[in-house]
């Protein structure tokens, strides 16, 4: 009775509902796209679904990322998301990685299901996940927004083109959603693609956008579908040396500078330097005794809005008044090295 509905269709029916609840899928990163993506997938009753995430809920994510509530803020966005899950369908299986996809573990914990959706917000990811999904013959499902506009493509399904084909090079700067700004029915409508595509794989049916981009603006109402032409010298340079970091190596162009850092710990490009305080915003106020007093300390974030919060906070609430806003964020105090 739970799947009445979708087995009625003629291109699902009773066997398709049993490949959907065969298949297995990891979703990497349980924001935006994540949340509406897995949602779906769960009430389709895909059997074995993967959560990977190791950020923690804040009140800033509510207006998009559907699963979480003001109660879950502070919480790990992998259990919050878990629990509202299992909830909705109890027959699924659901495996939580509070953990971050890196150069050491992507390639065991991909090889664990037969396909991937990417929910993640910076290119370093992306590029990882493609890398590890060519050299364990997996497919990934790929989608991103930037203000009224999402893109969305399959790579790597059937010997097609990959991510690497479409963007050989890496931007120098992420761009996210903190900084440009973004309504979350984007990235509700971008993750719902990115399920479909997924259902469409599984059910062998459909037409998946393997070699195509779909660009889309909602406050428009453009779309536009791109031919992505496959390259075979990226895909074999991947193939022949393995998985390619893709991270910014930076240097701080002040180094007797004292900084505070209110970014979340996993956010890029990272940087490890003594004069670094790395305290991210939502536990600012349990740590503040970490921070000097005595000496200018300079507050920076991905854009310069969180630490401008910091500031403030700080000095309203603790009275301190050495601080500075570094308002272009972390690529105003670094240098290319």
């Amino acid at each position: 009775m739970r799947y009445d509905r979708q087995i009625a269709l003629d291109d699902i029916g009773v066997t398709g509902q049993e490949k959907l609840r065969n298949a297995s899928i990891l979703i990497i990163g349980m924001g935006g796209l994540g949340c509406p993506a897995a949602t779906y997938l769960t009430g389709a009753g895909v059997g074995r679904l993967g959560l990977l995430d190791h950020d923690s809920v804040s009140i800033t994510n509510l207006h998009r990322q559907i699963l979480y509530s003001e109660a879950d803020t502070g919480k790990k966005k992998v259990t919050v998301a878990a629990d509202k899950l299992k909830a909705l369908n109890s027959e699924v299986n659901l495996e939580v990685y509070d953990k971050k996809l890196t150069n050491d573990n992507a390639r065991e914990l991909i090889s664990r299901y037969d396909m991937v959706i990417d929910g993640t917000d910076n290119f370093e990811t992306k590029y990882l996940i493609d890398d590890a999904c060519l050299l364990e013959e997996k497919t990934w499902i790929y989608a991103s927004v930037y203000k009224h506009e999402g893109q969305c493509s399959v790579f790597n399904y059937k010997n097609g083109p990959t991510y690497r084909c479409l963007f050989p090079k890496i931007a120098r700067e992420n761009i996210t959603c903190e900084v440009t700004g973004t309504l979350g029915m984007l990235p509700g409508i971008f993750g719902m693609y990115q399920a479909m595509e997924a259902v469409k794989i599984i059910l062998g049916t459909g037409t998946v956008l393997s070699g195509k981009l779909k660009i889309q603006n909602l406050m428009q109402n453009q779309d536009l579908l791109i031919e992505i032409t496959k390259k075979p010298e990226e895909i074999a340079r991947i193939v022949e040396n393995g998985i390619q970091s893709m991270a910014f190596n930076c240097t701080l162009k002040d180094e007797h500078q004292l900084y505070l850092d209110v970014r979340e710990l996993h956010e890029e490009p990272l940087i490890e330097s003594k004069n670094i305080l790395k305290i991210p915003l939502q536990q600012l106020e349990a740590r503040v005794q970490e921070i000097p007093k005595h000496q200018e300390i300079q507050i920076f974030c991905q854009s310069g809005i969180r630490s401008l919060r910091a500031k403030e906070l700080l000095e309203n609430k603790y009275k301190f008044g050495n601080l500075k806003n570094v308002s272009g964020g972390i690529q105003t105090i670094l240098n290319e090295s």
